[in-house]
């Protein structure tokens, strides 16, 4: 299958997905690079390693789900304001989940994430937003 990349909402999720793969790559690298140095202000905060480790899950799965639609959305979302705006959410919510994972571990307590965490799951409303377009889409599939 050869994927449309003079549609836009197709060429702006695959340069967000292979974009934000990199990046969440390497923050896991970076994560790695932390338990290797014994970094005190990582490693003492049980909460924050977690949260950290969340963002680099999360990324790296939704950057992989930015490609799986850009390669799928052209044939099976024919609409092309809803392919649009499925494209929109798709990537806003795949920058958000991570983001309030990451921003959570940042200035929080031993026992809860700070106040940045709500970004996740205004995020992960947007992503279900675009999958249940697509998901409605591919069965409507003749």
């Amino acid at each position: 299958m050869k994927i449309d990349t003079s549609d836009t909402p197709v060429r702006a999720c695959l340069r967000f997905g292979w974009t934000a793969l990199v990046m969440f790559l390497l923050l896991g690298l970076t994560l790695e690079f932390l338990h290797l140095v014994k970094a005190p202000w990582y490693l003492d905060l049980r909460i924050r390693r977690e949260l950290w480790v969340l963002a680099h899950a999360h990324g790296a799965l939704l950057a992989l789900l930015n490609l799986a639609f850009a390669a799928t959305a052209g044939a099976c979302i024919t609409d092309a304001r809803s392919r649009a705006l499925a494209s929109v959410m798709l990537r806003w919510g795949s920058g958000l989940v991570p983001a309030g994972f990451l921003l959570g571990g940042v200035g929080n307590t031993e026992s809860d994430p700070s106040l940045a965490i709500v970004l996740t799951p205004i995020g992960a409303l947007m992503v279900l937003y675009a999958f249940t377009v697509m998901s409605t889409a591919a069965w409507r599939l003749r």
